[in-house]
Parts: structure tokens; sequence; C-alpha cells
């Protein structure tokens, strides 16, 4: 590979057509398990790394996978994970990341047709992401040839043991050449992962990134859930219901960025773009105008923020939820300075969830969830803003012009109708009409404002009411007290939770271990 053919990501040099694939995704810089784990690999390095999810891991392994993939050859990397939920993932990003060089990924899983996974194995790809069963079925049926494979990822391998899988890691590693590279990725390292990675990585390095120091300063942080359609309405509800004197909003690409000030300026609202491809002029222009108080929004990417020291920023709003834990600690700090009170909100879909989990978790903060402004709360404080002005300019006097309007119109219509004719022409307020209502979860059986949850875990399970609070509130933090009814039977259970946290719980408990089992959680079909 030529000089030509690679460019800079962050500190590391990497194939052109890669940056430009991680560009397209957002990425503009590595995360740290990326920054460590990606310079070994490319030296052709084993590597166990210890790392969670949403540290950025999968990038860590995918970028030099689909850096040393010859597209003219077959199967050349294999990947395995715990649940086919991990190997669809798995596989979208790697997609993704080898989207230039035409990288091919297929996802390999139980409860999918095996006949339509050997035609796509026959036709041919370079990477294959599968849980251990399947693999196995594969290479026993002789439709999986692991002979060329350079690379085997073993990702969660502590996952993996808990599952009971080890026995069929170790006959899947020895169906490849022991001249493979081999990594492995777990968020912790057992006796029995320890002795795993003895036996099949060679001299391996190992990466690691610490979260344990990660502190969040002392700010009001609040949680709104969205939907990603209603995302901009979302955030312009709270813009007009929130005292702010400057905010920092942060989008994950330069891209979103430039759409969503492009978005707000067309909505009135004074918002400038702050990432990569600015000048050095332009930036320092636009931190004089959002130093000054010419523009109250600075809409940001975490890179162009670092640095940043602005005083009077009262709030810091997450429209797109960070990549890695640590850019969210580094992101509200930018408010609450100098001893001044600060808030720090974010915008979640469903999707995002167990990131916000994950923050959680590695912070041991709890982030408080709310409601978003009703349109009776943007409508109270749109009127607000209305009288204010109003009484200003009738403070101000210089009426002349307009009274002389208003007199030819006295005679065939009420002043008041006048006044509020006026108001509206000017305004126009109709476009608050529109109804920006998070979608219902229709009738579940639940009392008002709650939603009844339904659980694939029960009597036979030996799990009580107790036991379920207990999981609920431990997995998901939501108030003990808050938890409705709760109803067990042999395999299945009830319970009701607020509407406002029902997504949430779904979020964190669907697919989670209870009890030694794997449950599923959905919203309960109504019984009437």
């Amino acid at each position: 590979m030529t000089s030509k053919d690679t460019v800079s990501f962050g500190d590391l040099v990497i194939n052109r057509r890669i940056v430009q694939a991680l560009t397209d995704m957002g990425f503009e810089e590595p995360t740290p398990i990326q920054q460590k784990a990606i310079p070994l690999l490319f030296e052709g390095k084993d590597v166990i790394g210890q790392a969670q999810t949403g540290t950025g891991k999968t990038a860590a392994f995918g970028i030099p996978i689909v850096d040393m993939v010859n597209t003219r050859n077959g199967v050349q990397a294999l990947i395995v994970t715990p649940t086919r939920e991990l190997a669809i993932q798995v596989a979208e990003e790697i997609s993704k990341i080898g989207k230039y060089r035409r990288v091919r990924t297929l996802p390999i899983y139980g409860g999918q047709s095996i006949d339509r996974q050997i035609r796509a194995l026959r036709q041919g790809v370079h990477v294959v992401i599968g849980t251990p069963g399947r693999l196995l079925d594969h290479l026993n049926r002789k439709t999986l040839n692991l002979q060329n494979i350079k690379m085997v990822v073993l990702d969660e391998a502590d996952e993996m043991l808990d599952m009971g899988f080890i026995e069929d890691i170790e006959a899947i590693l020895q169906a490849t050449p022991p001249s493979r590279q081999t990594m492995l990725f777990s968020a912790t390292m057992p006796e029995e992962i320890r002795r795993l990675s003895k036996k099949y990585l060679q001299s391996p390095d190992f990466v690691t990134v610490s979260k344990n120091n990660l502190t969040v300063p002392q700010i009001e942080q609040v949680i709104y859930e969205t939907r990603e359609p209603k995302k901009l309405e979302s955030l312009c509800r709270i813009l007009d219901t929130t005292n702010i004197s400057l905010s920092i909003i942060f989008c994950r690409t330069k891209r979103g960025v430039d759409e969503l000030v492009a978005s707000l300026q067309a909505r009135g609202y004074p918002a400038a773009a702050l990432h990569g491809d600015l000048s050095q002029y332009q930036r320092n222009h636009v931190m004089r105008q959002f130093r000054t108080g010419q523009i109250d929004h600075l809409v940001a990417t975490d890179v162009a923020a670092r640095g940043l020291d602005v005083e009077n920023v009262s709030h810091v709003i997450n429209y797109d939820i960070p990549q890695d834990p640590e850019f969210y600690v580094h992101r509200i700090g930018r408010t609450g300075r100098a001893g001044k009170s600060g808030v720090a909100i974010t915008l979640v879909s469903p999707r995002d969830y167990k990131q916000i989990r994950l923050i959680e978790n590695l912070t041991k903060t709890r982030i408080r969830r709310d409601k978003l402004p009703s349109l009776a709360d943007v409508q109270e404080r749109q009127k607000e803003g209305i009288r204010e002005r109003l009484q200003r300019m009738l403070d101000g006097g210089r009426l002349a012009y307009y009274r002389n309007i208003v007199d030819s119109l006295v005679d065939d219509y009420d002043p008041m109708d006048i006044a509020a004719a006026a108001l509206k022409l000017s305004l126009d307020l109709d476009q608050m009409e529109e109804d920006l209502a998070v979608e219902s979860f229709g009738n579940t059986g639940a009392r008002p404002g709650m939603v009844r949850l339904f659980i694939t875990i029960g009597r036979k399970n030996n799990i009580s009411p107790a036991d379920l609070v207990r999981t609920l509130v431990d997995e998901t933090a939501i108030p003990e007290n808050s938890i409705g009814n709760i109803n067990i039977y042999e395999t299945f259970s009830f319970v009701e939770v607020p509407e406002e946290w029902a997504n949430y719980v779904i979020s964190c408990l669907h697919r989670q271990i209870v009890r030694g089992r794997r449950i599923s959680v959905e919203p309960a079909r109504s019984r009437n």
C-alpha cells in the first residue's frame, strides 16, 4: 500500500477508502480502544482487549479486518459472537467500514434458514460473523471452509463463557490455521477466558480502556425520549420552553451539524456550526459571535468542541448520543463552569437506551427521565414571550402609524379581534398547532398512564414478585414505588410500569439473562 492510498484518522494512518467510510459513519477520530488496538493489529500481533460495548471495539477489529481482506479471495476473517443480535450488528458495521473496498460480510446464526446461508457462502463472502452453534453446524456440513482464515475475533468472550460455548469455540479455533491472527475482546477476564487465551493466542498484547475514573460534573442531567422522525421538533419544543442563555448542541457528524444548523436557522433560532471543516478564521468568527451572545446555540461535533472554555453556557444538549461514554462526560463538562449551575439534556430514541444505561453504569449516576414539554407548555411560554414583547412596545411608544390603521377598522370590528388578528398575522401561530405526540403503546390492559409488559419468565424459573421488582430496579433504575401490578404465571409474567418508562424498561431488559434464562420483554396485548 503506497502513501497515496493512506490518510490520517486521528493519530492513525489508514487506507483512504476505509477513512472515507468511517467519515460517512460519523467517526471523526479513533476512540481510546481503537487507538490502542489498531496499531498492534496492523503489526500482525494477537491482541486481548478488555472493553465493554459502546467503546468502539467493533471498529477496533473491523478496521484491520477490512484493511487486510483481499477481495479476490473467499472467507478470510471469522468473528464469533454470543448472540444473533450481536452477529447482525457487527456484520452491518463491518459492511459499512468496508463499503468502498467492496468487502462482503455474512452473519450466520440459528433461527435463519441454513439453506439461505449456504447459498450466500457459495456466492462468496470475505468476512463471516456467527454464533458458535450455527458455525459448528456449517463446519460439520462442510459448507464453511476456514482453511484460508487470516483473522479470528472472539467478541464478548465472557458472555460466550456464561452461555456454555467454550467447547464450541475451541472446536472452531481448531478448524482454523495455526498461523491465523487472533483477537479476543471481553468486558471481564475470568480464569476460563485466561486459559483459552493462553492456549490459542500467540504472545498476545493486552489493551484495556479503564472507565473507573469517569466522574460527572455536579450539574442537572435529564433525558427526553423522542423518535428519530420527531427529533428536530422535540429539540425545538425544548428550546421554546427552556430559559437558555447559551447552549452547545452536540451532533455526531459534521453533516449532521450542518443540517441541524440549517433547520434551526430556518425556524428562527440563532445558531451556528462548529466542526473540523471550518477554517481558523471561520472558527474564530463563530466563537466571537457565541461569546458575545450574537448566537444562542453553538452546534458542534465532539472533536471541534475540544478545548472550548466559554463562560455562561447554561445548557449542553446531546442531539445525538455520543459513541463513547467518555465523550458524554467531556460534553456535559462544557456547562456548569466556575461554580455556576448547568443543565445537560439528552435526546434519546428507544434504540439509544442501551448506550444510556452503559453511561449510567460507568459514571455511577442515574440520569433523570422527563416528559417532553407539551404543546400547552410551548403555547404558554410563547404567550408569556408575546406579552413581554407587547409590554415593551407599548412602553416604548412610537405607534402613531399603526394607530391610523387600527382607527380605520374600529368602526367595523371589535378592537380585541383587531389586536388578535394583528398578533396572528405577525407571529403565524398556526404553525404551533402541529401535534408532536410521542407514539402510543395502545391498549395493553394497564391502568391509565401505565403500560403492561409481557416478560418470558415465570414460576417455573423460581421468580417471585419481589424478585421481579428487584430485577427491574437493579437493571433499569426505575423508581420502585412507580411499578404497578405484577402477575406471575407458570412460564411468563405481566408487570405494569409508567408509560414514560416503558421503552426504557423494554430496551434494558429485553434479551438480558435473568435466573439463567435469556428473557424477552414486549408490550402486552390487551385482554379486552
